[in-house]
């Protein structure tokens, strides 16, 4: 079947106009039943036709995505703004990532160690300064969300944090009390026993897998909630629509 990208404002008004005498029937084109065409014309799908046509009219004006046509005629049910939402998931997934690197025991592994069976402890700070930097990012962008899920998750991501605060601090590793943000101490980290940060950082029983799987939970309610939006429909009822499925994107 023809997406409505192929059909011109004249033939879609000629499809319109043919259904207008088969108001009871039960056949339907896009989904869309004859019964309930009436009020549907009426409604969000009405008006994002309506608005579909204006934007493609002969005044030479540029065509706008369909995803600025959505935004017309679409309210977001989630609590935080799309930007807020992608700026969650992007410092969650960078947090997962840089903790697996920590904790994987493959055989490259940051505390893999040498012939002469030492440790990297520049490669082991660097990876950590890097798990450092990217845990605060996701606090920082997280504190910007209103959404239930993603704060519980940042608080049991905090509670481990603070579980294991004496063992961190140990290596040179503090936590703000006002904030929960980490800082490292370079000479304190350097000079610690590694396999004391090898137990805090690696493997799936520690400190930083732990974190890790917060993380992820945060990056999946965020991207969760970044999945909602509703249009109304004629009746008053929400048609619910998904980033990776939307009707109206599909249309197009």
């Amino acid at each position: 079947m023809r997406g409505i990208s192929s059909y011109d404002s004249s033939s879609i008004s000629m499809l319109f106009s043919s259904l207008e005498g088969k108001a009871g029937g039960n056949s339907d084109i896009l989904g869309i039943n004859y019964s309930d065409y009436a009020n549907i014309r009426s409604g969000a799908y009405g008006k994002l036709m309506s608005s579909y046509y204006a934007l493609g009219s002969d005044d030479g004006s540029t065509k706008t995505s369909a995803s600025d046509v959505a935004k017309k005629t679409s309210t977001a049910l989630s609590k935080d703004s799309a930007k807020t939402l992608a700026g969650i998931e992007e410092a969650a997934s960078d947090l997962t990532d840089t903790a697996k690197s920590l904790y994987s025991r493959q055989s490259n592994s940051v505390f893999s160690k040498n012939a002469k069976g030492e440790y990297d402890e520049n490669k082991i700070y660097d990876s950590v300064s890097a798990f450092v930097e990217d845990y605060n990012s996701l606090l920082s962008a997280a504190a910007k969300s209103d959404t239930t899920r993603i704060q519980n998750a940042v608080s049991s991501m905090n509670n481990i944090t603070k579980m294991n605060e004496d063992a961190l601090k140990k290596i040179g590793i503090t936590i703000d009390s006002k904030n929960g943000t980490l800082g490292i101490k370079e000479d304190t980290f350097k000079s610690a026993d590694m396999s004391d940060v090898k137990n805090l950082f690696n493997g799936t029983s520690s400190f930083v897998y732990g974190a890790a799987t917060q993380a992820s939970m945060i990056d999946s309610y965020a991207q969760a909630e970044a999945s909602k939006s509703n249009t109304y429909g004629a009746g008053g009822k929400y048609n619910y629509n998904y980033n990776s499925g939307n009707i109206f994107y599909d249309s197009f």
